[in-house]
């Protein structure tokens, strides 16, 4: 017999589970409680031999969620993934999910807990952000514990993710402002004496990430053959700027460069060499497209501060990130295939491209009818001759 129940109060059950024997021959056994009647004692007790017929059994441990968490952070976070990344995991593992689910043990945690304690940060808050959290930042904390968890089943230290039948709150994505193309053209001739002006025009017709830009380096450039190469990224975490990998394996890309963006990288390279010269070796050469005037990176958040200036001072409501944003819907709206689209930007599906811009669909729809109306029309008079 593998199992069998004992009585431990009124409505109180112990199950007993035989798991063999240890290299000593003794018998090992586990216990779990069961609260509640004796159908559900012995519903419990089906569902544990099941679980040790199929190999998915994990036996309760004393470690607690808080303990898996940390070990997770130290051992697999630290190792696998970039600075930006284990710094992002650090600060939901140590601000939210310890404080609200550590002191619960590993094996004992259920979706319920989980959904419970989205409940409480999107209405309560926490010690150092009182009165609610939003949903995008709930749903960090979800994509956390759900990967850490995942790991947790890997490790065989879980049968399943309790976070698979949890849902983090629906987030209201922030409202995109795109420019059309005469605003666009607008924006860079009020930034065109900026020393932003190269960041600002490389993205709005390219569509690259503000990281991408600025870890672009000459030999990613093809000016004679109007191509762009994107190998890596630059990103700032703890005031340190550090180059990385693109985002995902379909963000290293290359992307076509229009004539304007082929002919103003041509007068910045003459620019950046007049430079060089003047200062010698006080010159500190990376080969970036966009530095600073002694060669060394742009970080991102001067790019972000200068550009948000700049787009005070035009009157324009616009952060870097929507000059991405533009450059898709510009091309959309040309009627350009959103596959295309899709490539450029570096997104892992074309889905996301839809979604992302799916406010210039209906425009698409209106225009593909209009198109197919005039080819009818043309066909129906083509016939009738």
């Amino acid at each position: 017999m593998k199992g069998h129940i004992r009585q431990r109060g009124t409505d109180s059950w112990a199950i007993v589970l035989y798991l063999g024997t240890d290299a000593h021959g003794k018998k090992r056994q586990k216990w779990h409680t069961v609260h509640g009647s004796k159908k559900d004692a012995e519903r419990e007790l089906r569902r544990l031999l099941h679980e040790m017929d199929t190999g998915s059994y994990v036996e309760p441990s004393k470690m607690t969620v808080g303990d898996f968490l940390e070990q997770w952070l130290s051992t697999y976070v630290a190792t696998q993934t970039t600075a930006s990344t284990q710094r992002r995991y650090a600060g939901s593992i140590r601000q939210h999910l310890i404080p609200g689910l550590g002191r619960i043990p590993l094996t004992k945690l259920h979706p319920q807990d989980i959904q419970a304690l989205y409940a409480r940060l999107l209405t309560e808050g926490n010690m150092k952000h009182p009165g609610g959290l939003a949903p995008a930042t709930i749903a960090l904390q979800h994509r956390t514990l759900h990967a850490a968890l995942d790991q947790a089943v890997k490790w065989q230290l879980l049968a399943r993710n309790p976070a698979d039948a949890v849902s983090p709150p629906r987030i209201v994505r922030p409202e995109i402002h795109v420019l059309d193309e005469e605003q666009t053209i607008a924006l860079l001739a009020g930034a065109k004496n900026s020393k932003y002006f190269i960041p600002i025009l490389v993205a709005v017709t390219t569509g690259m990430r503000r990281g991408e830009v600025l870890a672009l380096r000459w030999e990613d450039v093809d000016l004679e053959a109007g191509l762009i190469i994107v190998r890596r990224s630059l990103e700032q975490v703890n005031g340190k700027l550090t180059f990385k990998e693109p985002k995902t394996r379909r963000s290293r890309r290359s992307v076509r460069l229009p004539e304007m963006t082929v002919t103003a990288l041509k007068r910045h390279r003459k620019q950046q060499a007049e430079w060089r010269l003047v200062r010698g070796p006080e010159y500190h050469d990376h080969d970036l497209i966009c530095a600073q005037p002694d060669g060394e990176p742009l970080s991102p958040l001067a790019l972000t501060q200068g550009f948000g200036r700049l787009m005070k001072r035009l009157h324009i409501p616009m952060r870097f990130h929507d000059l991405r944003h533009t450059h898709a819907t510009l091309l959309l709206r040309q009627g350009i295939n959103p596959k295309i689209v899709a490539e450029r930007l570096g997104h892992a599906s074309i889905g996301t491209t839809m979604d992302l811009y799916s406010h210039v669909l209906p425009d698409m729809q209106e225009e593909s009818v209009r198109k197919l109306d005039e080819a009818l029309v043309l066909a129906e008079q083509r016939r009738t001759k």
